[in-house]
């Protein structure tokens, strides 16, 4: 007869212990991978997301400075043909005149700048939104993680 037994061994107290740890920590450590591969496509989305609206706020502030530029450029061909019209005429009235076109294109020059400095302060301003809305997704990524990561340590600490 032979003195092997022919049960199958039974495993012992700690190494079912053992066994059941590395069942946790597996899972834990693949809900985190995972948690962590949304968090960066997260950001990812809303790094393209800003970029997107920061390619949309340079295309606003394009066509308003070509339109302001238009506008300035109508105006100085007004005021031109005005001068000459003048000219052609008196030249007590052509000095009239000449001041009024000159004060007109001053006006004109104020309302541009005045567009431009609207059309900078509102591109900035969503720029500035844009940035911000990043900062908190990664913030909140961050602290999901950071959330993920403690509980984590507890269960590993607990299992202990």
């Amino acid at each position: 007869m032979s003195n092997k037994a022919t049960k199958p061994e039974e495993k012992g107290f700690f190494e079912k212990v053992k066994e059941t740890i590395e069942e946790f920590w597996d899972s834990t450590k693949d809900k985190a991978e995972e948690l962590k591969d949304k968090a960066e496509d997260k950001i990812d989305a809303l790094k393209e997301k800003a970029a997107n609206e920061k390619a949309i706020v340079a295309k606003k502030t394009t066509a308003a400075k070509t339109n302001i530029t238009k506008k300035a450029d109508n105006i100085a061909d007004k005021v031109k043909t005005a001068a000459s019209d003048v000219k052609a005429k008196a030249d007590t009235k052509a000095k009239a005149v000449t001041a009024k076109a000159k004060d007109e294109a001053a006006t004109v020059k104020k309302a541009a700048a005045t567009a431009k400095a609207k059309t900078t302060a509102k591109a900035k301003e969503v720029a500035d939104a844009a940035k911000t809305k990043v900062a908190d997704a990664k913030k909140a990524a961050a602290t999901k993680t950071a959330k993920v990561a403690t509980e984590v340590k507890k269960k590993a600490n607990a299992a202990k």
